[in-house]
């Protein structure tokens, strides 16, 4: 089955706040951070430990994340990532959008 980029359904994601990911990363269960902007985005700058997996590519490469630890997707402004945390809520995983995306993230950046 192919995922619908334009479908419309029931909200399978938390929306989380810069600041709560801020404070969840130190923490024992801190999640897996997921960036699914383009490779380009990404070399400008991106959450440290984040892994790279662009919004074209999320549905072939589901596998490369952990299904049993949560989620913080992100991209530029919130747009990609929205649909990218549909994706995965609707696979089960358990998936928190980052409000604003990287341009409203104040905490450190890696190049």
């Amino acid at each position: 089955m192919r995922f619908n980029l334009f479908a419309r359904g029931p909200k399978v994601y938390e929306d989380i706040t810069p600041e709560a990911v801020e404070q969840w990363r130190g923490q024992e269960d801190a999640p897996q951070l997921l960036d699914v902007r383009t490779v380009g985005e990404y070399r400008q700058g991106h959450l440290p430990g984040a892994r790279l997996i662009p919004l074209s590519e999320l549905e072939g490469r589901l596998g490369q994340l952990e299904k049993d630890r949560p989620v913080v997707v992100y991209c530029a402004r919130g747009h990609r990532s929205r649909t990218a945390a549909r994706l995965l809520g609707d696979q089960g995983y358990a998936v928190h959008n980052l409000l604003g995306g990287i341009q409203k993230w104040s905490g450190p950046v890696e190049r």
